[in-house]
């Protein structure tokens, strides 16, 4: 099998997540001491978590604050609160075997299908195959050690995620 590198030209690395426990705390560091933007907010009431994106504030290419828009952006940070995490004694820490910290990076491709075909036949290890669980629109492969890289297709995540936009 011949292995095309050019198939991943227009791959982007959009975003990397960090847990946190309190989001008033972690703004507040994100923001004022680094000097990072809130470009976006998600709640997910069912779920129990919400979701911060931030860039750092000289970047305005996501000022319209358009998910798809968020999800092909080069270097957001997410941070997720799942919500009652501020009242543990767990520390955070990378990994994700609990307690979680890191949990992933994201990699906008402009063919999901295409992409995670492509996974299959390098033979990439996937977490989660496009189409299962409750967001079928995106994938979840591992590295080597066992990391996520979530990838998604920008020209879906609006109709995914709208709903739950703040």
């Amino acid at each position: 099998m011949t292995n095309d590198l050019s198939a991943t030209d227009h791959y982007v690395l959009t975003h990397t997540m960090l847990r946190i426990k309190d989001p008033a705390r972690a703004l507040e560091f994100y923001e004022q001491v680094l000097g990072f933007r809130l470009v976006s907010r998600l709640d997910f009431d069912e779920a129990r978590f919400s979701l911060y994106f931030l860039q750092p504030r000289g970047h305005t290419d996501c000022a319209d604050g358009s998910l798809e828009h968020a999800f092909s952006r080069m270097g957001l940070l997410e941070l997720t609160h799942n919500w009652g995490s501020e009242d543990s004694d767990t520390e955070m820490h990378s990994g994700n075997s609990d307690p979680k910290g890191f949990g992933h990076i994201c990699l906008a491709v402009p063919d999901i299908e295409a992409a995670c075909a492509r996974f299959e036949a390098l033979g990439v290890r996937f977490q989660k195959r496009l189409g299962e669980g409750g967001m079928k629109e995106i994938a979840f492969i591992l590295d080597p050690d066992g990391y996520w890289i979530e990838i998604v297709q920008p020209s879906l995540m609006e109709g995914l995620l709208a709903p739950h936009k703040a």
